[in-house]
């Protein structure tokens, strides 16, 4: 898409690696828990790659039969930093600000555990930017799938379409708004995730950091 999107009803974030970096914890905690197994430590490139999913989907292709132990393990280590080590990305208050000042619908769709997930919203003091907050475990599957998009528009009277954006970083985040039929906007955070969607896939727009982000939603470019 090489024109400025129509205007949406409702924008739809992803969390981690969108509008904060917690992405050193997880990469921390995973690692000490694929040492209790026995297994090599992971770079943060790997990282990055095989966990973008929920851990109800990701954990049982890496542990096997016992990813249960595994997430039990994975969250004692990440309990202990996640929110003292939990850091704003440049221009997400003033993007979440932009969105609210606009008059959007705004809703977030994670693949965190949602428990986590509201801490970490609450610990900012953002939650009164989202109408709802949706984590992994809280629809009926996790992203990729549509059920979280269709969770976090519940009572807004707004259907996922066209004019719903989905904000994210990852190719989990655009291959879920295909799902659902939404816009897909991939941000590239300066030091994240160096190949978030490969080279087969193209989101409706990219942008390298919030800025150009925030400058769309306060220019209101959008066509009609």
């Amino acid at each position: 898409m090489t024109e400025p999107p129509p205007s949406p009803r409702a924008v739809l974030f992803d969390w981690d690696g969108t509008l904060v970096d917690n992405w050193p914890v997880i990469h921390a905690a995973l690692n000490a828990t694929l040492a209790r197994h026995g297994m090599a430590p992971w770079s943060m490139a790997e990282t990055y790659a095989r966990i973008s999913g929920s851990q109800r989907d990701s954990f049982p292709r890496i542990f096997g039969a016992n990813w249960q132990a595994a997430r039990e393990q994975f969250y004692g280590e990440f309990e202990a930093r996640h929110l003292a080590d939990l850091r704003v990305l440049p221009e997400a208050p003033e993007l979440l600000a932009a969105v609210a000042d606009a008059g959007f619908y705004l809703a977030l769709v994670s693949n965190k555990q949602g428990g986590y997930l509201r801490l970490e919203v609450e610990h900012l003091g953002w939650a009164h930017y989202f109408s709802r907050i949706v984590g992994a475990g809280d629809a009926a599957e996790d992203k990729p799938a549509a059920a979280p998009v269709h969770l976090a528009l519940q009572g807004s009277e707004i259907a996922a379409g066209e004019d719903v954006w989905l904000v994210g970083d990852s190719v989990t985040d655009l291959q879920c708004a295909r799902n659902a039929g939404c816009l897909a906007l991939i941000v590239s955070q300066a030091g994240g995730n160096p190949n978030p969607l490969g080279d087969e896939h193209r989101p409706d727009l990219e942008f390298l950091g919030l800025a150009g982000l925030v400058d769309l939603v306060r220019g209101r470019r959008f066509s009609i």
